[in-house]
């Protein structure tokens, strides 16, 4: 009998053993869970960076084609809302004008071919006015001109 219970005296006190030697093992292992968490952190940073330098591309790219008068955009169609987007644009650098300013002003190459193509796709001149920065009467010189200077 003194040896059955021996047996689990020795049993138990290997598990015992083999328990402390894991939780020191554990102690000089390295954590994998902390290096991917950095690796996030600086793939993070990466996109960010990344993100903000397109933006100041496309953000210059943008003024480079407000500013350029002979800028031509080759389109078979304009679409509603591109128009739209670009009259938001126009009507930033040109709100502090007057309607008479307007009328001597050159006006923009890229405004002039939506013009003539939203025309083209049958919109009315009072409705092409209304969705654009310009007079009737520049809508109708445009179209009257064919885009001509």
């Amino acid at each position: 009998m003194p040896i059955n219970g021996g047996n689990k005296v020795e049993f138990s006190t290997i598990l015992i053993i083999i328990g402390i030697i894991c939780i020191v093992a554990s102690f000089f292992l390295k954590d994998t869970s902390k290096k991917v968490e950095q690796d996030l952190e600086d793939l993070s940073i990466s996109i960010y960076q990344e993100t903000n330098s397109l933006k100041k591309r496309l953000k210059i790219i943008e003024e480079e084609l407000l500013l350029e008068p002979n800028f031509a955009v080759k389109q078979s169609t304009i679409d509603k809302k591109s128009f739209e987007i670009h009259n938001k644009n126009a009507q930033l650098t040109h709100s502090s004008q007057t309607n008479a300013a307007n009328n001597t002003q050159q006006i923009n190459e890229i405004l002039v071919n939506q013009v003539i193509q939203l025309n083209k796709q049958g919109y009315p001149v009072d409705e092409i006015s209304k969705m654009s920065t310009l007079s009737k009467e520049q809508i109708l010189t445009i179209l009257k001109n064919g885009g001509a200077r």
